[in-house]
């Protein structure tokens, strides 16, 4: 068995699974690889990849993001009909029936289709945020390729619709979901915490997976490591909810099984279904991702036609050098200037100093008041050439060395100001 739907620290004041922890304790009960699926964040993806796989175990990159039924643009709830009996973890609180966004579990199977995680979890939170960063079907169908979803949690709009009693809005929705991921990309997501909401329309969930053939697949809703770690989350859940402990009517998830539970444990809920179990190894089996690291990830200035980074900014610091100094360039200035860009071409930089440069230029030629430059920059004469700084460093014996040292490569770091309202 290998758990595939985990809240780490990353899920903000709900997700209590630190990951040394986590990982130690997945090695412990010799599971072969181990997802993370946060609460509407990746943040902790490239974290959680080099410490599983610093345990030996299968990094599984996932989200359970917030999908918009109504569209990432609209705010008003999107009205299910009937009422909820009870409400599930991250309930929006938007009246009974009526959601501003579900739940859906999605894992990136390879490395492309991680990067659509990304973005996928970018826009939702650029272009979709209300009280959750949402996404929705324009977003699923545009980042799609690659990832692996299924129906979610009790808060997935396969079962909310469920919970509203319209089967056939639940089936419907299923069914829209598995064409956009592709029929071997879509599993029915099977719960068992002991909670009345995940029994009572389980056989209606089950009755779908028949209909639309759709894998069944197992999961527990991790939050924590240990299953003594129940208190402690419960006191992060009061700090999120703004709540406390003596509170009757506080927010608090109504088992302590969310934890991780060892394969046998797993087995024994779903013994009549056992391929749910089994298909956890093969979501394990098909996953897997790679950051590249070391990979130069600096910003490509377009540059005209036959030109390179390089030789571009050769011409460009040869024109602001005449332009700061006049006809005659001093020798002085000369010789500096050629080791400066040796160096910066050297250490693969030329396209930040052409983007900074265009950034300060747009901005005074669009009267964004823009600052003078600060810090080790100031020591460049490059810097003073393309018109980032505004002060000759020979002049003020000022070292470039103190800003970029070719014995020691780390990344330039200019310090400049805009005006905070433009």
């Amino acid at each position: 068995f290998v758990h595939l739907h985990v809240h780490t620290e990353y899920s903000m004041l709900d997700g209590a699974a630190r990951l040394p922890d986590l990982f130690a304790e997945a090695e412990r009960q010799g599971m072969p690889a181990i997802a993370m699926t946060d609460h509407g964040n990746l943040y902790g993806a490239y974290e959680f990849y080099k410490g599983a796989k610093s345990h030996g175990l299968n990094p599984i990159i996932g989200l359970e993001g917030y999908y918009a039924p109504q569209g990432r643009f609209e705010r008003r709830p999107f009205d299910f009909g009937g009422g909820f009996d009870e409400g599930t973890p991250e309930d929006t609180g938007a009246g009974r029936g009526k959601q501003s966004y579900t739940h859906m579990t999605l894992w990136a199977e390879n490395t492309p289709g991680m990067h659509n995680l990304f973005r996928l979890s970018s826009l939702a939170s650029l272009e979709g945020y209300y009280f959750k960063p949402r996404f929705d079907r324009e977003l699923l169908e545009r980042y799609g390729k690659g990832l692996i979803g299924t129906t979610g949690c009790p808060s997935g709009e396969v079962n909310r619709w469920l919970q509203a009693g319209n089967y056939d809005k639940a089936r419907a929705a299923a069914a829209d979901y598995r064409d956009i991921l592709g029929p071997d990309n879509y599993f029915c997501e099977l719960m068992d915490h002991g909670l009345p909401i995940e029994r009572r329309f389980r056989d209606d969930l089950l009755r779908i997976a028949r209909d639309l053939q759709l894998p069944l697949i197992a999961t527990n809703d991790l939050h924590y490591v240990n299953a003594t770690d129940a208190d402690t989350h419960d006191v992060l859940l009061c700090i999120g909810t703004r709540t406390t402990m003596d509170d009757p009517k506080r927010f608090r998830f109504d088992a302590r099984d969310f934890y991780v539970k060892t394969a046998e444990e797993m087995r024994r809920v779903w013994a009549e279904l056992p391929e749910a179990c089994d298909n956890t190894l093969l979501i394990a089996e098909r996953c897997h991702v790679e950051f590249h690291e070391g990979a130069n990830l600096m910003p490509q200035f377009p540059v005209p036609a036959g030109e390179s980074e390089e030789s571009w900014l050769i011409k460009e610091v040869e024109v602001g050098l005449h332009k700061r100094f006049g006809e005659v360039i001093p020798d002085n200035v000369r010789k500096q200037a050629e080791y400066e860009v040796g160096v910066i071409c050297q250490m693969g930089f030329p396209g930040y100093f052409l983007v900074t440069a265009d950034l300060v230029r747009y901005a005074k030629e669009n009267g964004i008041r823009v600052g003078p430059g600060r810090g080790s920059a100031a020591g460049a004469m490059i810097a003073y050439a393309l018109g980032i700084t505004e002060l000759d460093p020979i002049k003020h014996g000022l070292l470039f060395e103190r800003f970029l040292n070719p014995e020691r490569v780390s990344m330039p770091d200019i310090d400049m100001d805009f005006d905070e309202r433009r």
